[in-house]
């Protein structure tokens, strides 16, 4: 693997199913050093996470980092709030963006980038009920059509 690969340590899934994403945005990650060591080896949750602004910071918050096994004193509490590392007109557009009825900032993925780890966050709008339904039909019409024309070239 070269430098410039970009390693993906975990994924949220149930964020592309619960939410229309809008816009993505990669955010650098303030971890400790034993934090660091477990998402290398992928013990990192997104699922229940989400992003906020407070005082012109944003913090993920809800993310679940295991305990490093090898660390003892210097293991930090699995689901303290975690700085994103953004620039000044990246926060602003986020501040905007956050401000509108019905949007918010999901975490999708954390990955290691030239060795730094990334978050990439989406700002997102909720899904309702109808949409996901409407969702799921589509993806088994598609599943559907795949497995006919399969069938159908045999």
């Amino acid at each position: 693997m070269t430098r410039d690969e970009i390693k993906v340590v975990a994924q949220n899934r149930k964020a592309r199913h619960d939410f229309f994403i809008e816009q993505t945005l990669e955010a650098g990650i303030v971890l400790s050093g034993t934090e660091v060591k477990s998402v290398r080896q992928g013990k990192v949750n997104l699922s229940d996470s989400y992003a906020t602004v407070e005082n012109g910071e944003v913090f993920v918050k809800g993310m679940h980092i295991s305990p490093y096994e090898q660390g003892n004193i210097f293991n930090k509490d699995p689901m303290r709030d975690r700085k994103l590392l953004l620039h000044k007109y990246e926060i602003n557009k986020l501040i905007g963006y956050t401000q509108q009825k019905g949007m918010t900032l999901v975490p999708l993925r954390i990955y290691f980038k030239r060795g730094k780890a990334k978050l990439e966050l989406g700002i997102a709008r909720g899904k309702k009920l109808y949409d996901r339904r409407a969702d799921m039909a589509e993806r088994d019409a598609k599943r559907e059509i795949a497995r006919r024309l399969k069938e159908h070239l045999r």
